[in-house]
């Protein structure tokens, strides 16, 4: 695309782009925005070294004219977006990109890659917190996905409220919290169960967490309150009845005097096992597979469309597919979330070439990320998950239902558009 339009002279023409989910995944009522500050760092990075024009000149996959051009590719557009820890709903203008067609082009499969994999997660990890109700959830799945997809899943999952991973390297590259526990494995290198309490004790304090299940629970519990006294900082468990084991072992600790000692759970539990534990005597959630793999929706089902683009005459235009079932929306999109008095959020609404109204209440989408091809639009993983929280609870209850259901909100369309809504939800069609 990018040899051809340098060729017949429409690559430097004006376009905007938009990345944008046309629908939610079955049962989920909302979406989360995760990936936007990794995206801008991957953006910062996007040259074509010496290396790589050399194995595109070798391989013969474009030309010297484009070589050339590539040579000295930097970004020098404008991009909006949705900020990390935002809510998305079918239709949302999560990214708009505005420049060149050739600058915007080249960025799709990178732009698609990061905020699929990481809205997924942050998606999955959002109803999670939601149903653990305040107790602490703590990131374990690095084991269950690809190593870099590990980290960025960390850092993902810390946005949507997870409060620390078990994955060092995005605890150093992000500086969000770390926590982790034993195996059974260092239980089993051990002669005796008490021996590898005594070990972790010595060596971590009586403020570790003791992984309690691998032989007799009961049993496991006692020692484990003989080796710390009653200042052990928590026990874990990891098979079996989660409910009835915490209501059991919650007991146990309590009789022994170990009242302080919190109970945390694992066990490849989602979403579902998370609200369904939550009457049970838990305190904090370790979470994996299901996480790193958005609980069963690993992407988000972003697409990066051209909506509107220069003309021949130098006038910008609407532009938008027809095909069936994947319709778009053409027109450069503005975004309101507008709310009521109360300040609850009530509709999506998205202006196509104007900006909708604010009538008091409402909250602008849309942060300005990069003008002019320089970055501004950074904020830390701290502020991140804030910004999450907030607008989460913006939202109606309805929003936290597991059951299948339409997005907690409608999105509605104002402006320029001949077009009916393709995102509205199926029971409006």
């Amino acid at each position: 695309m990018l040899q051809a339009s340098l060729a017949d002279g429409t690559a430097h023409r004006r376009s905007v782009f938009e990345l944008f989910a046309r629908r939610l995944p079955d049962g989920r009522r909302f979406g989360v925005v995760a990936g936007i500050n990794r995206l801008l760092d991957a953006l910062e990075r996007f040259r074509f070294d010496e290396q790589t024009i050399a194995f595109l000149a070798d391989r013969g996959i474009v030309d010297q004219a484009t070589r050339d051009w590539l040579a000295d590719y930097r970004f020098s557009g404008d991009i909006a977006g949705y900020a990390d820890g935002e809510i998305f709903f079918p239709g949302s203008p999560v990214l708009v990109v505005e420049s060149s067609f050739a600058e915007a082009v080249l960025l799709e499969t990178v732009f698609l890659s990061i905020l699929n994999h990481d809205s997924a997660v942050a998606s999955a990890a959002s109803r999670m917190t939601w149903w653990a109700g305040g107790r602490p959830c703590i990131e374990m799945g690095s084991r269950r996905t690809h190593e870099e997809a590990a980290v960025a899943s960390a850092l993902a999952a810390y946005i949507a409220g997870f409060a620390t991973t078990s994955n060092l390297e995005a605890a150093r590259r992000f500086g969000i919290p770390s926590a982790g526990t034993a195996a059974h494995s260092f239980t089993l290198l051990h002669d005796s169960e008490r021996d590898a309490f005594v070990s972790q004790v010595d060596a971590l304090g009586k403020g570790t967490t003791l992984l309690v299940d691998t032989y007799d629970l009961t049993e496991a519990v006692r020692t484990a309150i003989e080796v710390t006294g009653t200042e052990l900082g928590a026990v874990r468990l990891d098979s079996g009845d989660l409910p009835s084991l915490a209501g059991q072992v919650r007991e146990q600790l309590d009789a022994l005097g170990a009242t302080r000692t919190r109970v945390i759970v694992t066990s490849d539990l989602d979403e579902f096992q998370i609200a369904a534990l939550a009457p049970a005597s838990v305190d904090g959630y370790g979470v994996g597979t299901s996480l790193v793999t958005g609980s069963g929706y690993p992407t988000c089902g972003f697409v990066y469309k051209l909506v509107a683009r220069e003309d021949a005459t130098g006038t910008m235009i609407p532009v938008a597919k027809k095909s069936p079932d994947k319709t778009s929306i053409g027109g450069r999109k503005y975004a309101l979330r507008r709310r009521s008095a109360a300040g609850v959020a009530e509709l999506e609404l998205i202006g196509v070439g104007e900006r909708p109204v604010d009538d008091g209440d409402d909250r602008e989408l849309l942060r300005p990320l990069v003008e002019a091809g320089k970055i501004i639009g950074r904020t830390t993983p701290a502020e991140s998950q804030a910004h999450h929280l907030k607008v989460r609870d913006e939202l109606p209850r309805s929003a936290s239902q597991l059951s299948r259901g339409e997005p907690a909100i409608p999105t509605e369309y104002i402006g320029d558009i001949r077009a009916r809504n393709p995102f509205a939800p199926r029971s409006a069609i």
